[in-house]
């Protein structure tokens, strides 16, 4: 894989992920653009103690635009595009509007300012989002990718992890990748983001809370045997292959939810093997195919890595991937009504021991 880094001509970066070495160098952007300036803020909720996000800016950004229209499909000579290039296998940029901006440069150990005694602090959403777009492909979709490129994109999720968890700020990069409307989609064509936050998510801190007391409590390793349990129950286990193990848990909030965990710990997805990442591209292909056999329609869905901190407590994360969908049924969705949007207590209209096997029995 060939990796080639330039700039928009707004001053953001944009990383071109080739397959052939033969591809040209990409072209200058010739839009002109204004010099990038987004300011994202960030304010501490006292009562949770969270971080939530202001990002006003964001309202503007490009909402489902026709298809020939579409800013994330190569270049033409009559329509450039974020992308210059006229054709291309896998790139990530700088969000034109992101939720987090490189350029505040706070991080957390700064100053927070206190606006009250029970308002909420605030400081600059300091940070990075970037785009991911899988193919140049505007009518394609994750699960119609061949292996080698979705081996590719894991390649190109490992080398940004990298890049940004090297970022002054950084606390956290998250990889995740959202498909279909129903999800909230605003741009169809196949592409993921990559959030650098300068917090640890609060997801991410209540599951390392949990491995570190069950760590305390018993000395063993929350998410290892976690896994471990799940293969050997083998009742929610919908796939396994020669390095990945795929699974619904246990307690699975959404009506489709699926686990995917290398059977080797690892951290972060720069520390997969060669092997795991060739084994991952075909074993991830299965799955998305099953889904989308589920109700026999393309399934929407979130696709999250959970990955470590960069200055987790060395032996808490384990990474994996999380799909998960609000569909529960063909034309009907999963809403976070009153109990999930006022308490955050899930209730789940279908079993996690059904959805596996339904699943199981989804496999070509």
């Amino acid at each position: 894989m060939r990796r080639t880094s330039a700039r928009l001509s707004d001053g953001r970066e944009i990383i071109y992920f080739d397959e052939a070495e033969g591809r040209p160098e990409p072209p200058a952007d010739p839009r002109g653009l204004p010099p990038h300036e987004a300011a994202p803020e960030a304010r501490f909720d006292p009562l949770l103690r969270e971080w939530v996000v202001m990002a006003a800016h964001r309202q503007g950004r490009t909402h489902l635009p026709p298809s020939d229209a579409c800013p994330l499909c190569p270049s033409t000579p009559d329509r450039p595009t974020e992308v210059p290039a006229p054709d291309y296998d896998v790139v990530a940029f700088e969000n034109r509007f992101p939720s987090l901006a490189s350029g505040s440069g706070a991080g957390p150990e700064d100053a927070l300012e206190a606006v009250g005694e029970l308002e909420p602090s605030r400081r600059p959403a300091a940070g990075r989002c970037e785009v991911l777009c899988f193919s140049s492909d505007h009518r394609a979709s994750f699960t119609d990718l061949p292996p080698e490129r979705v081996r590719t994109i894991v390649d190109a999720w490992a080398d940004r992890t990298a890049a940004l968890s090297a970022l002054p700020g950084v606390e956290q990069v998250f990889c995740f990748e959202n498909r279909g409307a129903e999800i909230g989609v605003t741009l169809p064509h196949p592409h993921g983001q990559i959030y650098a936050y300068p917090f640890t998510t609060p997801r991410t801190e209540r599951m390392l809370a949990s491995a570190r007391e069950y760590r305390e409590r018993t000395g063993g390793d929350l998410l290892a045997d976690n896994l471990a349990a799940e293969r050997r129950a083998g009742l929610r286990v919908v796939a396994e292959s020669g390095h990945w193990t795929a699974f619904v848990p246990a307690a699975a909030r959404w009506p489709v939810e699926v686990h995917l965990y290398p059977r080797r710990r690892a951290g972060s997805l720069p520390e997969l093997t060669a092997a795991e990442r060739d084994d991952f591209a075909p074993f991830y292909l299965d799955l998305l195919g099953r889904l989308d056999r589920l109700f026999d329609a393309p399934l929407p869905y979130v696709a999250a890595w959970h990955q470590e901190p960069v200055h987790a407590e060395p032996g808490l994360a384990y990474l994996h991937l999380e799909v998960f969908s609000v569909r529960r049924a063909p034309g009907k969705l999963k809403y976070l009504a009153g109990s999930e949007s006022g308490m955050g207590v899930f209730v789940n209209d279908v079993l996690p021991e059904t959805t596996a096997q339904r699943l199981r029995e989804a496999a070509q």
